[in-house]
């Protein structure tokens, strides 16, 4: 991969410096051609006259943006970007300026705070109901969003109250002057149909919201307060320090966090890296404990930082921009005055001393490989972007690449290379180039090897000189990316700029992620001389390091090496006798297209006239459902296919034989789908059940070609042994590691009891060992031997096309058509009436604090073509989610972790709750979550009409909220086809079934299926036990609960629904 972000395992959950990785960061680049822009400087008469600049059609866009920005600068140095978003009020109603403000106080709420836990469900076994469900109908609407970021960050921690800026990002959410509880401005979000979020980088914080959008101007004056006049309260202060523990907690166990902090221990003292970003309560309590008043330094480092000159606010909505400017100058004017230089970090000598190599002790079952090297900051150069150029080569995986040559050793899965995102990598201190290798157990012992061949293609590098076309190659990609780029959620959106604000100058805020402007092959030459043994710091995280001479990193507890590197080898690498003859440049990119035209006649569809997906062909065969794009009117498609394939999922044997052949598939196909991807022509393979879910999408018209070349080698493709045995083993090195996390350990375990027919990892772990490359050549020629396709063609593509598609099937795969009655189907457990289970688990990893519970309630299948159950659950989760959060979280403390949702399993519907948590044990976890529950009877009752109006109108926006992008359109359809449902305007009808649910139905709805005395009220609770905890508690458990030890032995008694899809 031409691009490196570390996030290769649990996932990050927007904690410090794990900023979400802005999309495809590298590669999005083009001439500053035909978008120029044109300055106009207006005077303007206000009011309130704070506003000393504004600045039109300064912004450069593509072409195809219809928003508009204005940029104004306020006396007290604030930046802000407006941005009118004309699809916001198609029906133009907002040009009144009459936004709902809705300044009544709420007595619920808390901040969403750095992430929020997305559910890591199985594949296959759980299409879960998210929030954000989307419609498309002649309502649609977008929401209005807006960001802040404030140019300071983990490095201005004082060093004697680590993780403070990150701890000052949480206080914030407690409370203002004018709006003093705690709750408020999330209870007003989450009524509004909204949401909020919020990171701190090591050099800026960012603060984002979005929300329905007639409320933008309430939520903005809420927002404001945040830098004007927070409480940041002592007593709040306690609590939320809990919860910042809580958060470094969740992470503890993850090796790519423990891999970074080790970075920063290990680099020079006094560097600003060197440091312990995150914070938790032994950096912040301790603090406390020497002497250190917390609430002083926090206020002192708001006061000092928090001023306008180091802020920028993006603002987006669907009013008119002199409004917009309007409640800016008047929400935001109160900030206070201050200078735009940044704070100035100093750093003596470099990062790290080099001729080092560290060898981390991994959580996982993983070898990974991490090499870096220290560049010069190259901010200034991103109109040239040379880090990009030497990322595109290093990072490459087609012929003659570095990865292709390493893989073809059997050393190593996987290799990815670039400057990463995060404020670690892209600092105004320097830059730091990473190359992450994933290593097989043979590529482990092969370390040294490994580098001496990265500096050989180095070597070939700077012999072949930089090559203007692989840069003319990037610009167009680039060029033709932004021309065309999908538009993403408006809160994403918003922070993403409000970021670019503090990096680029403001005519480049959008055009800066992209531009690749300027050839320069001298820069290209002179940082390649930053690439030597001397400036490379090496790191293996690895299960199986040895030591008798561990040291031990002080924040996470990770135990480490530290070696010297030979100095025989770090002179073979500064100057390679030879560069192997299998190395070389890549080959130019057949996958680059060059027709841009739009099958859609009709220049402005009414939303009114779109029509959903029809059937264009119902063969025994295939299922092709095809919709031309006349939204978005891009020159991209998406197909998806669904490929039932026989036998694939009969047995636990044939289940891993199958995932055996897609995965040396995937291997042999991946020098022309990386080929693709880089022109931006994405594929994915993955496996649901007995069905190969096949995805090609991006810029249309090479698609035919790809998926030509994709069927061909997957009709007579048989895999070596040597790729076989690499394969093998890192598919038992996947299951390994499966269930790691005890959050989706616990989601697992409940659909191990769900579903009927589930196959266990363990089992999948033991039955791989004795399978070999004979078994597999004899089952390949027989599942493939029938298949059935379900198939979704959307997008930029005519019906003469899709049928075209359709025919590739047919040309490459000359099969039988698979019956509906041996196609698998998905099966869930009819839980019996008053059922209350539990299941009870220790963590797989010896050392994890954390304990879970998921309580899931089971509510009833899918009535065809019915949405009330959806509605009556999505409207439920709206009204008690953040209640619960602010309860269970806010001021309990239980853990970072508290969540609710809908869950809807093979169509059949339910509720969980989950709290996660390294401070208590599961039953008394279980206690709060069941006490939380039984009041949520007197919280429905004493919700008062106006606000359960302002819940149903929220949850009404949700559904109807336009679609962002194709590619967000086409996952809806999709799972519509998934799930067998077909109705394709869903959310619509979800909508109006919202309409006619009043409170009272809610309270029946909840007494049904929660009050424990129903016989409809079905439960399980799975309970996740931490390394610290005693499952002696069990014993505690009344009578009337149902222990479930053995997962096989439970369901062979259990009856189950009938199959739905």
């Amino acid at each position: 991969m031409s691009y490196l972000y570390e996030d290769n395992e649990e996932g990050n959950s927007g904690g410090i410096g794990f900023k979400r990785p802005k999309k495809e960061i590298l590669l999005r680049q083009q001439q500053h051609t035909f978008f120029a822009s044109r300055y106009l400087l207006r005077a303007r008469t206000m009011s309130v006259t704070k506003a000393v600049s504004s600045l039109d059609s300064v912004v450069v866009k593509s072409p195809n943006d219809r928003r508009v920005y204005r940029v104004i600068e306020l006396e007290n140095g604030l930046s802000a970007l407006l941005i009118h978003d004309p699809d916001i009020y198609l029906d133009g109603s907002a040009a009144d300026g009459q936004n709902t403000d809705g300044d009544q106080m709420d007595e619920d709420g808390e901040e969403d705070s750095d992430g929020s836990y997305e559910d890591e469900e199985m594949e296959g076994d759980e299409d879960e109901d998210e929030d954000e469900v989307k419609g498309k109908e002649d309502h649609q609407t977008k929401k209005a969003a807006a960001a802040m970021c404030v140019a300071m960050g983990s490095f201005l921690d004082p060093p004697e109250a680590q993780g403070l800026a990150h701890f000052l990002e949480h206080m914030l959410f407690m409370g203002s002057t004018e709006f003093p509880d705690e709750n408020e401005y999330d209870s007003y979000l989450s009524k509004h149909g909204g949401s909020s979020n919020a990171y701190t980088e090591m050099e800026h914080t960012c603060y984002h919201f979005e929300v329905k959008r007639e409320f933008l101007q309430g939520a903005l004056k809420r927002f404001s307060q945040f830098f004007v006049a927070p409480l940041m309260k002592t007593e709040a202060m306690e609590r939320e320090l809990l919860a910042v523990d809580s958060e470094f907690n969740q992470a503890i166990q993850n090796d790519a966090c423990r891999l970074q902090q080790l970075q920063c221990h290990t680099s020079t003292k006094g560097h600003p890296l060197n440091r312990f970003a995150w914070g938790n309560k032994k950096s912040l309590s301790g603090a406390m404990e020497n002497g250190v008043d917390l609430r002083e330094c926090i206020v002192k480092l708001y006061k000092e930082y928090y001023h306008g000159g180091l802020m920028k606010l993006v603002v987006i909505g669907g009013e008119p921009l002199d409004l917009l400017e309007s409640w800016v100058v008047e929400l935001f004017g109160d900030v206070k005055n201050g200078s735009k230089i940044r704070p100035t970090l100093e750093a003596k000598g470099p990062i790290w001393k080099g001729g080092k190599l560290y060898r981390l002790e991994a959580v996982r079952d993983v070898h990974i490989l991490d090499l870096t090297w220290t560049l010069p900051p190259l901010r200034h150069a991103y109109v040239k972007k040379p880090e990009d150029y030497l990322a595109h080569l290093l990072g490459h995986e087609g012929r003659g690449s570095l990865h292709s040559f390493l893989k073809g050793k059997g050393w190593i899965t996987s290799l990815s290379a670039g400057v990463g995102d995060d404020g670690i990598n892209r600092s105004s201190l320097a830059y730091v180039f990473g190359m992450s290798i994933h290593l097989t157990d043979s590529g482990l012992e092969k370390i040294y090897d490994i580098i001496g061949y990265i500096y050989q293609y180095i070597k070939l590098l700077r012999d072949a000189s930089p090559q203007e076309w692989i840069f003319k190659e990037l610009q167009d990609i680039g060029n033709m990316d932004f021309r065309y780029a999908e538009e993403q959620a408006a809160d994403d959106y918003a922070a993403e700029l409000s970021g670019n604000m503090l990096a680029y100058p403001v005519e480049h805020v959008i055009y800066g992620d992209y531009v690749y402007q300027t050839w320069d092959p001298k820069m290209i030459e002179d940082l390649m001389g930053f690439f030597t043994p001397k400036n490379m710091r090496i790191d293996v995280v690895s299960k199986s390091v040895k030591s008798e001479e561990f040291q031990t990193e002080p924040w996470f507890g990770s135990r480490y090496v530290e070696e010297e590197v030979p100095l025989t080898l770090m002179e073979t690498w500064s100057n390679p006798s030879e560069v192997d003859t299998a190395l070389h440049l890549p080959s130019k990119n057949q996958f680059i297209p060059c027709d841009f035209s739009i099958r859609a006649i009709n220049s402005d569809a009414d939303p009114k006239s779109q029509s959903p997906p029809k059937c264009l062909i119902d063969e025994p065969l295939m299922k092709f459902w095809y919709k031309l794009d006349e939204t978005f009117k891009v020159p991209r498609a998406n197909t998806y296919f669904r490929i039932n394939l026989k036998g694939a999922y009969d047995s636990v044997k044939n289940c891993l034989l199958t995932e055996l052949f897609i995965n040396l598939l995937k291997d042999e196909l991946n020098e022309i789908i990386y080929q693709a991807s880089i022109a931006k022509l994405e594929t994915s393979l993955s496996m649901y059940g007995d069905k190969l879910e096949l995805k090609v999408y991006g810029f249309n018209e090479k698609i035919p070609a790809l998926l030509s070349k994709i069927l061909a080698i997957a009709k007579s493709f048989m895999p070596s042994l040597d790729r076989f045995k690499v394969i093998k083993e890192n598919m038992e090195r996947g299951f390994r590691n499966t269930n790691m996390k005890p959050l989706n350990h616990s989601t697992y375990l409940r659909l191990q009891l769900l579903c009927k027919r589930i196959y266990d990892s363990d089992e999948k772990l033991s039955v791989l060992n004795d399978l070999s490359l004979t078994d597999l050549n004899s089952f390949i020629p027989e599942v493939r031997s029938q298949i059935y396709i379900e198939a979704l063609c959307h997008g930029n593509l005519s019906e003469d096309e899709t049928v075209n598609i359709s025919n590739i099937f047919k040309n490459s795969l000359t099969v039988e058509p698979l019956p509906v009655k041996c196609r698998h189907g998905g099966q869930i457990t009819c839980f019996p009436l008053n059922a209350k289970l539990v299941r009870d688990v220790t963590v797989k990893n010896k050392s994890e604090t954390n304990s879970v519970v998921e309580l899931y309630y089971q509510i009833e299948p899918e009535e065809a073509q019915s949405t009330r159950m959806k509605a009556m659950l999505d409207l439920f989760h709206e009204i008690i989610g953040e209640p619960l959060f602010n309860q269970l979280r806010t001021k309990e403390q239980l853990g970072y972790v508290v969540e609710c949702g809908p869950r809807l399993t093979y169509r059949v519907h339910g509720f969980c709750f989950c709290v996660q948590s390294s401070k208590y044990g599961p039953i008394h976890l279980l206690e709060r979550v069941d006490n939380f529950i039984k009041d949520i009877e007197a919280l429905l009752e004493q919700l008062d009409e106006k606000s359960f109006e302002d819940y149903r109108s929220g949850m009404i926006a949700r559904l109807l909220e336009k679609d962002p992008s194709l590619l967000s359109e086409t996952n809806d359809l999709w799972s519509q086809i998934v799930d067998k449902r077909y109705m394709f305007d869903f959310s619509h009808k979800e909508a109006e079934e919202l309409r006619s649910i009043e409170k009272k139905d809610v309270i029946e709805w909840y007494k049904t299926y929660f009050r424990e005395s129903s016989p409809k009220c079905r439960r399980l609770a799975v309970r996740v036990w931490g390394c610290n905890t005693d499952m002696k508690e069990t014993q505690t458990d009344p009578k009337s609960v149902q222990v479930i030890a053995d997962a096989v032995a439970f369901k062979s008694t259990s009856k189950f629904y009938p199959s739905l899809c």
